[in-house]
């Protein structure tokens, strides 16, 4: 019944931008802390920016300046902007969306790849 379905995933070339979406049913959205966290091969899911409303959001350390998390309640959706992107920018990128420990949901993911 809940679904978080992400888009916009694809292949980059280093320095350009992507931009990430996450359409989410099935919840009260504007209840929700909404996240985008990412997986690489063989490493730990790491959180990549969070939302809580349009004045309290964090980042990690490695994306700061570059990546900016925005949502829109009217359509129950989170985004990520990803501006000089880089290799190592490359995962499988999640979006999460939080309410309690019993109302945590996971979307499927969607690749970028950041290559030249």
């Amino acid at each position: 019944q809940v679904q978080l379905v992400e888009s916009g995933g694809g292949l980059v070339q280093p320095g350009g931008s992507l931009r990430l979406s996450c359409a989410a049913s099935g919840i009260p959205f504007n209840r929700y802390v909404m996240g985008w966290y990412r997986r690489c091969p063989g490493k730990e899911r790491e959180l990549v920016a969070r939302i809580w409303s349009d004045t309290i959001t964090n980042y990690a350390d490695s994306v700061k300046g570059r990546f900016t998390i925005s949502r829109d309640n009217a359509k129950n959706t989170v985004y990520l902007q990803m501006n000089s992107l880089k290799p190592e920018d490359t995962a499988v990128y999640i979006c999460n969306a939080f309410f309690t420990y019993k109302d945590d949901y996971w979307g499927q993911g969607t690749q970028v790849t950041v290559s030249s």
